[in-house]
């Protein structure tokens, strides 16, 4: 065996260096531990994905990973399927034209791009939502940040109805209430499209959503989708500026 000449040592090194670099960067990007940041705010984390989108699944995996971290935290995460991509070879089962019209108002309030996977953080930064150092940053600032508004939600079902209270703290001018019905996992096999022959993990799958203007308490009602049921789904609501985009409080439910 030859010995190495100089050039080729230093060209070792620096690819071990940069190898190690870069393992590290891994590591630390995927921890399993969510930044409190120093305050006592909140992080809404909106993801806008789709089965026919080849570069969802690693955001989608990334959701899923943060929800499994969150655990009691202030973090509410929300998947929207949007439609847009429907007509290129496969169908989203999960995907509705209103999730499609959320994403480009937040195109015109931000300002930012339409793109999938695209994550919105507390209605007020976009970035792409697989790029895992960016949005545990966000989520570190999001929860940092003193919250504007205060959200308190109770719940009850009757029948097929969902009976909703609510309370806020803060200025209700221009706010709306948005509910969000969510199935917390779902299994999908793509047939067709960029992501023909995969089995796709999904969490947070926001299956229903409506919005009510608000004062700062009152009672509505709607109607439960079919297939729900209070272990598999989760009651999320907003409080969001129609005007800014910026969400001010948010609040999860446990079903009676």
């Amino acid at each position: 065996m030859k010995p190495l000449k100089a050039s080729a040592i230093v060209a070792v090194f620096i690819v071990t260096l940069l190898l190690a670099a870069c393992t590290n960067g891994s590591t630390a990007s995927r921890s399993n531990h969510i930044d409190n940041g120093n305050g006592t705010g909140f992080a809404v984390l909106e993801l806008f994905t789709s089965e026919g989108c080849s570069s969802c699944p690693p955001a989608d995996a990334l959701l899923a990973r943060i929800q499994k971290e969150a655990a009691n935290k202030p973090i509410y995460l929300l998947a929207y399927h949007v439609d847009y991509w429907n007509r290129l070879g496969w169908k989203d089962v999960f995907s509705q034209p209103q999730f499609s019209k959320r994403q480009y108002q937040y195109s015109r309030q931000l300002p930012a791009q339409v793109y999938t996977p695209q994550l919105v953080i507390n209605g007020k930064k976009a970035c792409i939502g697989s790029e895992e150092a960016t949005v545990r940053a966000a989520i570190k600032d999001a929860l940092s940040t003193q919250p504007p508004a205060t959200l308190e939600l109770s719940a009850k079902t009757q029948g097929t109805k969902l009976n909703l209270d609510y309370r806020i703290k803060g200025d209700v001018t221009h706010r709306e209430l948005l509910i969000a019905l969510i199935q917390k996992h779902a299994t999908s096999k793509v047939k067709a499209g960029e992501n023909k022959g995969r089995t796709l993990e999904h969490v947070q799958i926001v299956r229903q959503l409506q919005s009510f203007r608000v004062g700062k308490n009152g009672s509505e009602q709607i109607d439960l989708p079919a297939g729900y049921n209070s272990k598999d789904w989760e009651i999320i609501g907003l409080i969001q500026n129609a005007q800014t985009g910026a969400i001010e409080g948010a609040a999860r439910t446990v079903i009676d």
